[in-house]
C-alpha cells in the first residue's frame, strides 16, 4: 500500500517544473510573446484591409508592393491569400487577442492551466505552420512575397518559441519524463534561441538566394 501511493505520489509530481522558471524568464519570455503578437496584430490589421481593398479594385496600388518581387497584390489575389474563404489575415485578428491576453495576464503573474497552455502551444504550432506553407506557396508557387505577410510569419515565428520555453520551463507539454528533462537542458543551454537564429537565417538567404537582386531593385 505504502509503494503504490508512493507510486501516485511520484507521478503527480513529474506533472510540476522541476523548479520554478525566474521572475526574469517570466517576464523576457512574455514580454516577447506580446511584443510580436502586437506586430503580428497589426500586420494582420493591415493584410485584412489590404484584402478589402484587392477586392474592390483588383488593379489597385498599394504601398506594400514596392517592386515586381514585393508585391502585396499579386500575393493578395491569389486563392492561397482566401484558403478558407476569407482573407487569411482574419485568423491573426482572432488568434493574437488570444496570445496578447495570456501574455499580459502572465507578466501579472497569472499561471494557466497546464492543459489550457498546452493547448494553445499546439493550436499556435498549426498557426505557424500555416504561416511557413503561405511562405513557400509566396516563394515557389505565386513568384511575389508580400512584406506585411513576412511579418507576421516572422513574428508568429517569436511568439511559438517564447511560448515553447515557456512551456518546457513549466512542464506544461506532457513529455515523458526523461524527454522533459532534455528539453530543459536544450532550453537552458540557450539551444532553443540559437536555432531559431539559425533557422531566421537559413529563410533569409533562401529567399535572397531565390530572388537575388530582383529582390532590391
Amino acid at each position: 500500500m505504502l509503494d503504490s501511493g508512493a507510486a501516485k505520489v511520484d507521478e503527480e509530481e513529474i506533472h510540476e517544473p522541476a523548479t520554478t522558471p525566474s521572475r526574469r524568464s517570466r517576464r523576457w519570455l512574455f514580454s516577447e510573446m506580446l511584443i510580436f503578437a502586437t506586430l503580428s496584430i497589426i500586420a494582420s490589421f493591415v493584410l485584412s484591409w489590404d484584402a478589402i481593398l484587392i477586392a474592390g479594385d483588383p488593379d489597385v496600388v498599394l504601398s506594400c508592393s514596392i517592386n515586381p518581387i514585393l508585391d502585396c497584390v499579386k500575393v493578395g489575389s491569389t486563392w492561397q491569400a482566401n484558403v478558407f474563404g476569407f482573407p487569411n489575415a482574419f485568423l491573426g485578428l482572432v488568434a493574437e487577442p488570444v496570445v496578447m491576453t495570456i501574455a499580459v495576464a502572465s507578466l501579472a503573474g497569472t499561471r494557466f492551466p497546464r492543459w489550457f497552455m498546452f493547448t494553445a502551444n499546439v493550436v499556435y504550432l498549426l498557426g505557424v505552420i500555416f504561416a511557413y506553407w503561405l511562405l513557400y506557396q509566396s516563394t515557389f508557387v505565386i513568384g511575389a512575397l508580400c512584406p506585411w505577410c513576412l511579418l507576421v510569419t516572422v513574428s508568429t515565428t517569436f511568439v511559438f518559441v517564447s511560448m515553447t520555453h515557456w512551456n518546457i520551463l513549466e512542464n506544461n507539454l506532457f513529455l515523458p519524463p526523461r524527454h522533459q528533462q532534455r528539453a530543459l537542458a536544450f532550453v537552458r543551454g540557450g539551444w532553443l534561441t540559437i536555432s531559431l537564429v539559425a533557422w531566421l537565417t537559413a529563410l533569409t538567404l533562401i529567399e535572397i538566394i531565390k530572388w537575388g537582386p530582383r529582390l532590391f531593385s
